[in-house]
């Protein structure tokens, strides 16, 4: 079929972007991302808005820049038009796009950008329905911008603004449509992704929304998620070059992890076994302390807390991205190095304690969304107990850990070798942690609850 045989429609959406080049698109999210990534990210968001777009009762115009638009070709196709964006500035340029639209006898035009992944066809259907009773619709961005605009004829107040990307830009707008008595129409809010923080915003989005979550921006999204593994450490000689050989064979060749080993004033020779392979803390002892320490200093969108005396399943980096698909809290079941029949029913019931109760301790790997660990306070630095009262407080603020596929190995040194020690311990366990329930101070409990390693 000839181009000019496609019958035109009524209304016109114009998409407003550019060819997505490494090195001149999503800019602002580097260096969090690369050039490649910020450029593959962009590619998510015209992919899925095509998706939504196509095959609706109205036309595609793709107004474009940044050189020969062979991918916006090849992902919006033959059916729809594309013409080169001109003009100095970002006002004049979507001016001359809607003026540019227009001429070509549309009786309707709704342009906006790109970078809005979530956007939905409804809402550019409510738009062009909106302008059958107003001169200009506009739809606002959280961040006091705007990412749609809409309009029957040519109306140069729309873009008398003097300057984009700040916070006052959607108010600036309707302020001088309204100066002129032209009637605004606004439709629904979304958030456009810019920033690191957009892109936070957008990740729990995606957690809550299935639809968001099966979508190319939204795999994206979580496939690039940057991880801390963050590992406390005291008096650790035996146990700490296991796990240095652990994480260091898990993160050859990647740059979507970073390992924090966060020391505690140890006494023997942790500090020369860990060497300088990875970032080494130093701290005052306590595991939240240190655990805080290495949170504080990290830069992952998750952070992994893991215990010194733990071996990892294989490939657990990519079963932490799986889960946090799914949740902001998570952690791994956990299996402990001894066959004692005590310690098999420790496991079952530490592993349905998380599944069930919703709390996760800390030999079990609890890994967090960043910002909702800031958020719930991170760990309560109390001499014992803080994983046990932060997975409490989780569970209060509506957190209950999703759980991986896998197990955690974790040492069963402190539990002792002997089936009376192992029943010992695992009272002594159950019986802090009452007393923690019914307020006695951690400082009291730490007494009872002794740091094997102190021996070392």
């Amino acid at each position: 079929m000839k181009k000019d045989s496609i019958r035109k429609k009524r209304n016109a959406y114009v998409l407003f972007t550019r060819e997505p080049v490494p090195g001149f698109t999503k800019t602002r999210l580097m260096p969090y991302y690369t050039a490649e990534q910020c450029a593959e990210l962009h590619e998510c968001f015209l992919r899925d808005i095509a998706h939504e777009m196509m095959g609706r009762d109205f036309d595609i115009i793709v107004s474009y820049t940044g050189g020969e638009p062979s991918f916006l070709k090849k992902t919006f196709g033959r059916k729809a038009k594309y013409i080169e964006q001109r003009g100095n500035g970002l006002g004049q340029r979507m001016e001359n796009a809607i003026s540019d639209v227009l001429a070509m006898g549309y009786e309707k035009a709704v342009l906006t950008g790109s970078d809005i992944p979530e956007l939905e066809a409804e809402t550019i259907e409510a738009s062009f329905a909106m302008l059958s009773a107003s001169d200009i619709v506009i739809g606002p961005t959280s961040d006091g911008g705007y990412y749609l605009i809409g309009m029957k004829k040519l109306l140069h107040e729309a873009f008398d603004v003097k300057t984009y990307g700040v916070s006052t830009v959607f108010e600036e707008t309707v302020s001088a449509i309204k100066a002129k008595e032209l009637t605004v129409a606004k439709v629904d809010e979304y958030q456009d992704i810019d920033t690191n923080e957009d892109l936070a915003d957008l990740r729990r989005r995606i957690v809550e929304d299935i639809h968001l979550r099966r979508s190319e921006t939204g795999r994206f999204v979580a496939e690039n998620l940057r991880i801390s593994v963050i590992v406390p450490v005291f008096n650790e000689e035996k146990k700490a070059g296991s796990m240095k050989a652990q994480l260091k064979k898990a993160t050859q060749g990647r740059s979507d992890i970073e390992v924090i080993f966060v020391d505690g004033e140890s006494t023997d020779s942790t500090l020369e076994v860990l060497g300088d392979d990875f970032t080494v803390l130093r701290s005052k002892k306590g595991r939240a302390v240190q655990m805080n320490t290495g949170a504080i200093n990290s830069t992952g969108d998750v952070l992994f807390f893991l215990h010194c005396d733990s071996t990892l399943p294989e490939d657990f980096i990519s079963e932490i991205k799986n889960c946090m698909k799914r949740k902001l809290f998570g952690c791994f079941g956990v299996k402990f190095d001894s066959r004692n029949f005590f310690m098999l029913t420790n496991r079952i019931i530490s592993n349905n304690r998380a599944a069930l109760g919703g709390l996760a301790f800390g030999d079990q790997g609890i890994f967090i969304d960043r910002r909702l660990f800031l958020e719930a306070g991170m760990f309560p630095e109390i001499p014992v107990m803080e994983d046990y009262e932060f997975s409490r407080r989780m569970k209060r603020m509506g957190y209950r850990p999703v759980m991986t596929r896998h197990r955690i190995l974790t040492s069963s040194r402190r539990y002792g070798k002997s089936t009376v020690s192992i029943v010992k311990t695992e009272m002594l366990m159950w019986y802090l942690r009452m007393l923690y329930r019914h307020g006695t101070d951690p400082g009291r409990l730490r007494v009872l609850y002794k740091d094997i390693r102190e021996k070392h």
